[in-house]
């Protein structure tokens, strides 16, 4: 029946999705490999118009499948030579569009720590807590639940050495730094506990721990060999045998240091 006058008809169906059509597209009606593969032969800026046109589209056109073929060539990507996937927990999609910033020079500047020291920390990244080294302590900062930054109080702060902390690691519980005191500090990450004990003359420019072997080097032209055992989890203890031998080399001057 026509409507009354002043009255509307019925509106015509539209398009899932709100694409605005009058009627669905018979595009949605072909076999979804049909729609991938008329689509990846579009580049990434056909591609990101197309998910502009409705929210079918942009979920569609978000595929990591089709992206892959331009992710190859970008830079930074996360693909291999062989095309295996290094980042498989990221869209595909997110990698291209940071790749292409990074080419055209497009990027934010934002400072996430200040500090009055004028010095280069050493930095570790561990999950959600950045280590950065200040003068002769470790800071621990905690990234905030929404990765705006930092938060701007460290949520820890590891102390022992007496000079600048050169260098330092993460080995499971315990952070191994060393300072430029020629010492050598083993600190818990979730605790006070600290030991420390000497090994070198001068400061400490390299450090590596695995295994319960510490491996120091140090200006004084020397690298140690330290085996540590943890005695207990709940109460860490640290054993340490100060016993150990100098290798020399042909001219005679100190090689490395090791303590078995």
């Amino acid at each position: 029946a026509a409507p009354a006058p002043g009255e509307e008809g019925p509106r015509p169906p539209q398009a899932e999705g709100g694409c605005g059509a009058a009627r669905p597209s018979l595009l949605w009606a072909l076999p979804e490999e049909l729609l991938l593969l008329i689509c990846s032969y579009l580049d990434a800026q056909a591609l990101g118009r197309l998910g502009q046109v409705c929210r079918r589209l942009r979920a569609f056109s978000g595929r990591d499948l089709l992206w892959r073929r331009i992710a190859r060539g970008c830079l930074n990507s996360g693909f291999t030579q062989l095309g295996a996937d290094l980042a498989a927990g990221i869209p595909v999609k997110e990698r291209v569009k940071v790749s292409q910033n990074w080419r055209h020079g497009r990027c934010r500047r934002e400072t996430l720590l200040k500090w009055k020291r004028n010095l280069m920390p050493w930095m570790h990244l561990d999950g959600d807590y950045l280590y950065l080294s200040q003068a002769e302590d470790i800071w621990a900062y905690r990234f905030r639940p929404d990765s705006a930054g930092l938060q701007r109080r460290p949520q820890a702060i590891f102390s022992g050495h007496k000079e600048d902390v050169c260098r330092f690691v993460l080995a499971g519980s315990h952070i191994v730094s060393g300072g430029g005191d020629g010492n050598i500090v083993l600190s818990k990450v979730h605790g006070s506990f600290s030991i420390k004990f000497s090994a070198h003359q001068q400061e400490v420019n390299c450090v590596d721990c695995q295994g319960g072997i510490i491996v120091s080097g140090s200006r004084d032209r020397t690298a140690k060999v330290s085996k540590c055992r943890v005695l207990n989890s709940l109460l860490p203890g640290i054993a340490c045998n100060p016993g150990h031998y100098q290798q020399t080399n042909k001219q005679g001057t100190p090689g490395f240091e090791v303590f078995k």
